[in-house]
Order: structure tokens, then C-alpha cells, then sequence
């Protein structure tokens, strides 16, 4: 399913790098927040997103913005080698996803485990599957990346996605939306791409 990933290789550069899984992927740029909610409305370069908080949010589109969207993968997606990023709370033997990504073959975007905002105390962990296992709670995944692994637990409950084709016509009143914007020193909010549900996914990130 992964190898036959139909987006052009530039486009998933650009939304891997927009969803950034890691939040170090803008360290050394502007401050960022990640933006959860439905469109409420769009008008030329300015998105206007009702954040899950309830509070409305308004999102200046870069010129080039892009767009992407998500579809259901499985486990069967999951292998040795895939590159996912992975939201899990919990520690130890303890630790549950709460939502897989899974990236394109041959794409890899801000390896690491860091702090994330999906859920109180959630993290993030962007890694190469090393190995899986079906336990007798369910499948579980050892993810590997530089300096550490990570093994993560995950139940029926847990969305697993990848990257699929969007427009920005999908950008209607309602959709689903993960938005990684920028914060500007007046704290403007401005981004380069937006991940729109599509296929009957919302994002889940």
C-alpha cells in the first residue's frame, strides 16, 4: 500500500514537513502551534478554523499553501522498516498509542520522542519500526530511532492513518482540519499546508 503512495514525492516532502511530527522541525524558526478543529470558512489566503477549544482561529495561507489529506491504513501497514510517527501516553510497559501515522516509503521527518500536545502528558515518537508482535492484549510495535526505542502498545482503539490526495475545494465548513501554523511576533497565526480529513478520516494527530 505504502510503496504505491500516490502523491508526488515533492508534495509528501512538503506535508511531512508541515505536519511535522516533530515539534523540533521548527526549532530554529518561528514558535508553532498545531491547530485542531473544523473550517468554519475559507476566503482567499485566510482560513478560518474553530479550534477544538471552541475559540475561533484565524490561519493567513502562505502563498504556495498546499494541501493534504488522510485515509485508514492498518496494521498490515505497519512492518519492519516503515517510518511511522506515533502519539502515546502512558510509560514502560504501559505505553498505548493514541494514533499512528504512517509515512510514505522512503520518507523519514524528525526521528526522535518528545513531548506533544495531542492529549495531557502525551508524546511523540517519529521512528523506524523494528519490530511487532501480536501479545495476548493486542499488537505491539518496538519503534527505533537515534540515541533510544520506543515500544508502544496498540488497542482497537487506535487510529492508524497515512497521507492521500486532497484539493483545497475539500476545505469546506465542517472539515476536519490539522493545521501546523506559525506564530509571528504580532502572533499572527500563517501556514504553508493544511491536512484536511478526507476518504471519512479526520485527522487524528
Amino acid at each position: 500500500m505504502i510503496s504505491s503512495f500516490p502523491i508526488p514525492a515533492r508534495t509528501v516532502a512538503l506535508a511531512v514537513l508541515a505536519t511535522t511530527m516533530a515539534g523540533a522541525a521548527f526549532a530554529q524558526t518561528a514558535p508553532t502551534v498545531r491547530v485542531r478543529g473544523t473550517v468554519e470558512s475559507l476566503s482567499g489566503s485566510t482560513l478560518m478554523v474553530k479550534a477544538r477549544e471552541g475559540n475561533s482561529v484565524t490561519i493567513k495561507l502562505n502563498e504556495g499553501w498546499g494541501v493534504s489529506g488522510i485515509k485508514a491504513a492498518t496494521m498490515n501497514d505497519i512492518k519492519p522498516g516503515t517510518f511511522v510517527g506515533a502519539a502515546s501516553v502512558g510509560s514502560g510497559a504501559d505505553t498505548k498509542a493514541i494514533e499512528v501515522l504512517v509515512f510514505p516509503a522512503g520518507v523519514k521527518s524528525g526521528e526522535g520522542s518528545y513531548a506533544w500536545d495531542l492529549l495531557p502528558e502525551s508524546n511523540m515518537t517519529n521512528a523506524t519500526v523494528a519490530s511487532t508482535i501480536q501479545s495476548v492484549k493486542g499488537p505491539v510495535m518496538t519503534l527505533a530511532y537515534p540515541g533510544g526505542e520506543k515500544t508502544i502498545a496498540i488497542t482497537p482503539e487506535t487510529p492508524i492513518v497515512t497521507f492521500a490526495t486532497a484539493q483545497k475545494s475539500d476545505l469546506v465548513p465542517g472539515a476536519s482540519v490539522f493545521v501546523p501554523a506559525q506564530v509571528a511576533e504580532d502572533k499572527t497565526l500563517s501556514t504553508a499546508r493544511v491536512i484536511v480529513g478526507n476518504n471519512g478520516v479526520a485527522p487524528p494527530m
